[in-house]
């Protein structure tokens, strides 16, 4: 059998306990941590679960999942993801894979940071769609994740901004070469997400007639949800490519412009140089 277990988003305890069993009786049991990261060490999991757990970096999970899946259907055999298993398209693959190779699986869910980000108050049924915000280089500056975040606007939907995350990156020089070397691990901040939200906001004012977003906009960072460290910002779109808010992973939420009267005063413990009725149109 294979196992698709999702680990929640904390630390190695929000583990349901029917994953915690599944995975103390598999012969080979994978960690997934290119997608997303956990608030612990690959050897506190392992002390926890008693067992060794092998690292599937990105390589491994995009281009080796064949050797993932290789025994399982003779033995079981798990893969451990951040999050909820099905947070990443990624991990669909795994599943398509089994199915080809007439290998059993079985999935078992935990939170996510797509149903976590309530913690801030907006309400999950009134959610457009999710954005990713890639990091920008000097050659490649997309954009066109701003017209989802404009329909959900228009649409008076919030938007949840899922920032970029490098890890075990090639670096341009090492392709070249053909023998790769990888950059040191970046994980995008609520004020890089703000800052290159704020570029494409001036660009489409010189282009258009811009209402969908200003540097007076509410947004709301939030960071290392589910953990101990938690941190949740309510701040303008220009205050909030100043905010430091520690340690990964963030994510950014553009409010739908109006909000229900519950969002606004829920929100109102995150924002102390800010009433937030005065934004709610």
């Amino acid at each position: 059998m294979f196992y698709l277990i999702g680990l929640g988003l904390g630390d190695i305890k929000d583990i349901t306990v029917k994953g915690l069993e599944i995975v103390k009786q598999c012969s080979r049991v994978y960690l997934e941590m290119y997608t997303s990261i956990l608030g612990c060490s690959l050897e506190d999991m392992q002390e926890f679960y008693g067992r060794p757990v092998l690292l599937a970096d990105r390589d491994l999970v995009e281009q080796g999942a064949d050797e993932i899946l290789a025994g399982a259907a003779e033995a079981d055999v798990a893969l451990l993801v951040v999050g909820d298993p099905f947070g990443a398209t990624t991990h669909t693959d795994f599943i398509l894979r089994a199915k080809e190779k007439n290998i059993p699986y079985k999935v078992i869910h935990n939170a996510s940071i797509m149903n976590a980000i309530g913690c801030c108050g907006l309400q999950l049924y009134k959610f457009g769609e999710t954005v990713s915000i890639p990091y920008w280089d000097e050659t490649w500056k997309p954009d066109s994740f701003y017209d989802k975040i404009k329909l959900n606007r228009l649409h008076n939907m919030h938007t949840l901004c899922l920032l970029d995350i490098k890890v075990k990156e090639p670096t341009p020089e090492s392709l070249m070469r053909k023998r790769k070397e990888y950059m040191p691990p970046r994980f995008m901040s609520v004020a890089e997400a703000a800052q290159q939200l704020l570029a494409i906001v001036e660009k489409k004012d010189a282009l258009e007639r811009n209402t969908v977003l200003n540097e007076q906009s509410l947004c709301v960072g939030l960071a290392r949800v589910g953990q101990d460290t938690q941190q949740i910002v309510v701040s303008t779109l220009h205050g909030m490519r100043a905010t430091d808010l520690g340690g990964p992973l963030h994510s950014l939420i553009i409010p739908a412009k109006e909000m229900h009267p519950l969002e606004v005063e829920f929100m109102q413990q995150y924002s102390a140089n800010i009433k937030l009725d005065d934004y709610n149109h």
